[in-house]
């Protein structure tokens, strides 16, 4: 997946010139989703491509590892996992809103993605920083008050300790975000990995009230609400983002 093996900053100019490059020649759409309810909307279809540009392979991706891409829009940064297992299950949105997480994807149904956007104060993977990201082996600490125990295999925000099941459709486990991560819509086909859509709470708008402009300053990109088309770069999170804190 990487043709700049030697410096991780090299690679993650690269990463960040392609997203941003990710945007039809017609010109920078804002952000509309094709069709859905208030807990889905369809966007369209992206192809998941490594830094070469060559389709990212469902049965070539390592297990219980962290990569990031962009969807549905150029700024809008995503989780990417393969779970060594997912279960189906009911959710809620902030809003009232149900809907239904039908597990994983591909092979054993284990490929899942999500929003990398914090339902609580919008913490998000930066090429700077990450506060938010999975944690495989460490244990996340979680918040007394809830009475769940520390566990590892979870997504946790650092900012004030969110943790979300990424194996449950990333329902919330501990902390004050008041909503799962919105889940990403993926198609595995001939094992090719696709993004189509969202399920759940999405904040894009909120984000990119709130972050728009520092976002359009790292990514260099005319418009930030800009939809992704035709594919999306998939990048390592221990690459993409300098510097990942751990909470502990």
């Amino acid at each position: 997946m990487n043709d700049c093996k030697d410096d991780p900053r090299a690679r993650r100019r690269h990463f960040m010139r392609v997203c941003g490059s990710a945007v039809s020649a017609g010109g920078l759409l804002p952000l509309l989703a094709k069709a859905g309810t208030q807990s889905y909307k369809a966007f369209d279809e992206v192809l998941l491509v490594d830094e070469r540009g060559d389709a990212l392979r469902a049965d070539a991706l390592p297990d219980n590892e962290e990569f990031i891409f962009y969807y549905p829009l150029v700024s809008t940064p995503c989780f990417l996992l393969k779970l060594d297992e997912t279960q189906g299950v009911d959710l809620q949105t902030a809003a009232g809103s149900e809907y239904r997480w039908s597990g994983g994807v591909g092979p054993g149904n284990r490929l899942v993605a999500y929003s990398a956007i914090c339902a609580h104060k919008l913490s998000h993977p930066s090429p700077t920083v990450s506060f938010i990201g999975y944690r495989k082996d460490l244990p996340a600490v979680l918040n007394d008050s809830d009475g769940v125990p520390p566990q590892s295999g979870v997504i946790q925000c650092c900012s004030e300790h969110s943790v979300y099941d990424p194996a449950r459709g990333a329902q919330v486990v501990s902390g004050p975000a008041p909503q799962p991560l919105a889940a990403i819509e993926l198609n595995v086909a001939q094992d090719k990995i696709y993004a189509t859509g969202v399920w759940g709470g999405d904040l894009f708008e909120t984000f990119l009230s709130k972050f728009g402009m520092r976002v359009q300053l790292e990514m260099r990109v005319a418009d930030v609400s800009a939809p992704v088309r035709g594919n999306t770069v998939v990048m390592r999170g221990d690459e993409f983002s300098r510097r990942r804190i751990r909470c502990g």
